[in-house]
């Protein structure tokens, strides 16, 4: 297929696929005439691209599942350098979870202080007026 008609099927871009391709990580044949002409197995890779890219990975992230992928798996999370990237990004998931929680704690906190001066204050403006 051309690159338009992947483009289309995979729901993305022909200026995308060419960014894809300049990193490595999508790979045409060229035709006699030059054309990028691609086979079904790129429009899996590129489903994977994009599906990984969604959740917040980096195309250097990615690398590691498009060789999965091209080395014959149905998945591209299934080969060692895969999962190692999957722990990888888990734990720096789980990282932002925990700083995350600490932020909600202090912004908890800080909220529930101005609610009590808030309220200290109106008492003592209707003490004073009344």
């Amino acid at each position: 297929m051309l690159i338009g008609e992947l483009a289309q099927r995979a729901g993305t871009s022909t200026r995308t696929l060419r960014y894809y391709e300049t990193h490595g990580l999508v790979r045409p044949r060229r035709s006699a005439n030059g054309y990028r002409v691609y086979d079904e197995a790129e429009l899996r890779v590129v489903h994977e691209i994009r599906a990984l890219l969604a959740v917040g990975f980096g195309l250097d992230d990615i690398r590691p599942f498009v060789a999965c992928l091209r080395a014959g798996h149905a998945s591209g999370d299934v080969c060692p350098d895969s999962v190692a990237v999957l722990r990888r990004k888990l734990a720096e998931v789980d990282a932002y979870l925990d700083r995350l929680g600490t932020v909600r704690r202090q912004l908890h906190d800080q909220l529930a202080q101005a609610i009590i001066q808030r309220e200290e204050a109106c008492l003592r403006t209707r003490q004073r007026d009344g």
